[in-house]
């Protein structure tokens, strides 16, 4: 079981023994825990399902950094006076649907605002037939103006 040979006339010592027998022990222990390892396949696609989450998440997280620093640099080469200029497009164009919204909500009857919330609860419920009737209605449309290019 040794590496050296050993020779005639020197037998080994009780504790040499046991020291042999511990460090045996200790390499078939760790054999075995490798070999454990290596037949849990589920433990081993767990392992490997949480390193690809972990890449896929760093790379998520690059991906991010780049776009920002992409903003960012696009963000300093945009003359002052564009900038400034869609700054109040967008405000104008958010002041000018508030109003709207507000004109529509003033205008708007009571009952209708209430049917459209209910049109739209039904719509969503029934979203599979209404769905099947839209692609009907439109292979009919489709069809007719096929029909009236051949005459």
């Amino acid at each position: 079981m040794s590496d050296k040979p050993q020779s005639q006339d020197k037998t080994p010592t009780p504790e040499e023994l046991r020291t042999k027998a511990e460090a045996t022990r200790e390499q078939l222990g760790q054999t075995v825990e490798a070999l454990a390892g290596k037949a849990d396949v589920k433990a081993q696609v767990h392992q490997k399902t949480t390193e690809a989450k972990v890449q896929v998440q760093q790379k998520a997280a690059q991906a991010k950094d780049k776009a920002a620093e992409a903003l960012r640099v696009a963000q300093d080469k945009l003359p002052d006076p564009v900038a400034e200029k869609a700054a109040q497009a967008k405000d104008q164009i958010t002041h000018a649907a508030a109003m709207v919204t507000s004109k529509l909500q003033e205008t708007t009857p009571e009952g209708l605002s209430e049917k459209a919330g209910q049109v739209t609860q039904a719509a969503r419920q029934r979203r599979g037939p209404l769905l099947a009737v839209g692609i009907l209605v439109l292979l009919m449309l489709v069809r007719k103006r096929r029909n009236r290019g051949r005459r």
